[in-house]
């Protein structure tokens, strides 16, 4: 009895080795493949988007005097010196619309977005006299297309400078006067789209602020660190959200993070690992239910039992490479319990083989490795099936007990 435990013990251990071996390759395969997926993602799509605040400023020609030593003597030489004055912002009122479009590259998939921007700005020209002001919007990333940018200074269109940082435009300022800036564009990003309330980094301060967020998934996730919305309401499939400050002073910012598809590769990958103990429950099933029933299993047979578990996994490695991995799980089930169920039909035939170990097989192998597909809740289902394992082997053992024979 020891040694036929030890056996089986020792092809739980063999078998399990395996698993970390296949689990491992998959995780080298799927992070190799993200560098230089990733990378080509990025060259055709877009890199994540980090929006600056615009600035306004104009240039103004001061004196300057500079002293130099001349003939032994000290003397003033007059100058001139040309000084960027920044004008304040006073109000921002920005719109933003996030549309997530996911991409596919191999194993993985992205949260790849449509953005879509509008943002009107007022700043005031705090001159004493009219001064030709200077309008600049970076761009939110350098590696992206932009498409329909417009800038437009009190409602009327003026002509863009498209340099390698941002879009600049002039337009002449009154004295004392305040300029209303529209910008627009739309563009492609990845991952995050962030709004930085302060510039440059640090903290800064922002007045009469709002940014208005219109999303199309429903899954908002906001990063570490940064500002949660004020408003929240449901628009269809996705959010309205919206951030509205009077005078706000923060090193924060505004950053809303794409939700992320089920990845296939890194999936089958936590699938391998956890197959030990899945494997564990169901040797130990196996094991009450021949003492129970009185069929005799041979280490031999544990072993085709085992390599047929790992079957189903190194099929789903390989397969969740061509097709949906949805359906690549039923596959690998389906072939998985077929292999156990047709060999121990020879063993012990058909009863045993469908009802006994199919189900146990069933609960240990395909629902366990199904409640990875419901993020948070796999240690739930893993623990509800050990109790419910726990219940019905002691409700079972207790019976045969009370059947045998006391002897005294």
């Amino acid at each position: 009895m020891y040694a036929r435990i030890g056996a089986i013990g020792l092809i739980l251990a063999c078998t399990s080795v395996a698993w970390m071996i296949l689990g491992n390759t998959i995780s080298s395969r799927t992070g190799n493949a993200d560098e230089l997926l990733r990378s080509k993602v990025v060259s055709s799509w877009g890199s994540p988007h980090q929006q600056q605040p615009p600035s306004a400023s104009y240039s103004e020609i001061r004196p300057t005097r500079e002293r130099r030593l001349v003939d032994g003597k000290l003397v003033e030489i007059p100058g001139e010196q040309e000084v960027i004055i920044g004008l304040p912002l006073e109000s921002s009122r920005i719109d933003v619309d996030l549309n997530l479009e996911y991409r596919q590259k191999g194993l993985l998939w992205y949260s790849t977005y449509g953005v879509e921007f509008r943002g009107a700005y007022t700043f005031r020209n705090t001159s004493a006299r009219p001064e030709q002001v200077s309008f600049r919007l970076p761009y939110p990333a350098a590696n992206a297309i932009y498409d329909g940018v417009a800038v437009t200074a009190n409602g009327l269109p003026v002509a863009l400078e498209i340099l390698n940082a941002g879009a600049t435009a002039e337009v002449t300022a009154p004295a004392g006067a305040a300029v209303r800036f529209e910008a627009r564009y739309r563009s492609r990003g990845l991952d995050s789209w962030t709004y930085k309330l302060a510039q440059p980094d640090g903290v800064g301060q922002v007045r009469d602020f709002e940014l208005r967020m219109k999303t199309n998934f429903p899954e908002i996730d906001f990063a570490e660190n940064t500002v949660s919305p004020n408003r929240k309401q449901r628009s269809g499939a996705g959010w309205n959200l919206e951030w509205k400050y009077e005078n706000l002073v923060t090193g924060l910012h505004i950053a809303m993070v794409m939700p992320r598809k089920l990845q296939p590769g890194p999936m089958a990958g936590q699938i391998s690992y956890f197959a030990p103990v899945s494997l564990l429950f169901f040797f130990f099933a196996m094991l009450v239910l021949t003492w129970i029933r009185g069929v005799p299993l041979h280490p031999v047979n544990y072993f085709f039992l085992a390599a047929s578990f790992f079957a189903f996994h190194l099929l789903l490695a390989y397969l969740v490479d061509h097709i949906s991995i949805h359906i690549a799980f039923v596959i690998c089930s389906v072939v998985s319990i077929f292999l156990v169920v047709s060999y121990l039909r020879v063993v012990a035939g058909m009863r045993f083989a469908a009802v006994e170990a199919g189900g146990a097989q069933f609960l240990y192998l395909v629902l366990f490795s199904y409640a990875f597909f419901f993020k948070g809740f796999t240690g739930l289902a893993v623990t509800i099936g050990a109790i419910l394992t726990l219940f019905v082997v002691m409700q079972a053992t207790a019976r045969v007990e009370r059947q045998r024979p006391r002897t005294n």
